[in-house]
């Protein structure tokens, strides 16, 4: 029997004695792609931080292939956080940016070896060409395309992704999915990513998982991504939360 690559079990996270996540549990199997949808609010950037272990668990347990999500091999993870923590006044180009990735620390110099890696990650998202390119000086299309080469700079086993395709254009989204597609076609990745496109995860994923702080649904996308199916769990107001909101989310 095949270990799964994600397994949650009964996790339940509080923040100041309120509940951001209820009994959740679930498993994903290597080479699934989750899309997870929910309002703002409902738990999702939470949820994949439980999984990074960067948030103290009130109840329940998290493993990552097999383990405790501290002893999983760093350079088996790629992440791509919502909230971008890098001073934009900070000297730094695309480059530095993406070899941190491999290093797990800022690059002052860059090794001949690490700089053709990097600069294949940036050739994959679009931004070979932005290598040079002061960050602060990038849009938020292209700052979200250096940051998915970021994540993707090591080839991990297991990507996780909060709102990728946000800044990003039509074509830029449509481009995100491909490049997906393809990484995971060639290494058999495991994808959970947060987004409120539920139109993208009904084309592209292999299961949608829906949250308003507990586990409304996981299965496939015909089902969970339909909007029928959202209507009903959200109503109109909250389905448009969680389909097309920009705020920042729990």
């Amino acid at each position: 029997m095949n270990v799964p690559i994600v397994k949650v079990s009964h996790v339940s996270v509080a923040f100041e004695g309120v509940t951001a996540l209820d009994d959740v549990s679930f498993e994903v199997s290597e080479g699934s792609f989750v899309a997870i949808i929910g309002a703002n609010g409902s738990g999702k950037s939470t949820l994949l931080n439980a999984l990074l272990g960067l948030e103290k668990l009130k109840q329940g347990s998290v493993q990552l292939f097999g383990a405790d999500p501290w002893e999983a091999r760093t350079d088996e993870i790629g992440y791509l956080p919502q909230l971008k923590t890098l001073d934009p006044t900070f000297p730094a180009i695309a480059l530095e940016l993406v070899v941190s990735g491999l290093r797990h620390s800022w690059p002052w110099r860059i090794r001949d070896g690490e700089r053709a890696v990097a600069i294949e990650a940036m050739r994959r998202t679009g931004v070979d060409d932005l290598a040079e390119r002061r960050v602060a000086a990038l849009s938020g299309g292209e700052l979200q395309r250096v940051y998915l080469a970021r994540s993707l700079v090591h080839r991990p086993r297991l990507l996780l992704l909060d709102e990728p395709g946000a800044g990003m254009d039509v074509t830029g989204e449509a481009e995100m999915y491909h490049l997906l597609e393809e990484y995971r076609g060639q290494t058999k990745a495991t994808v959970l990513m947060v987004t409120h496109d539920w139109e993208g995860a009904r084309a592209h994923a292999t299961h949608v998982l829906v949250i308003d702080r507990r586990l409304v649904g996981f299965g496939p996308p015909e089902e969970w991504a339909a909007e029928a199916r959202l209507l009903e769990v959200f109503g109109h107001k909250g389905h448009i939360g969680a389909t097309h909101g920009d705020a920042r989310d729990a």
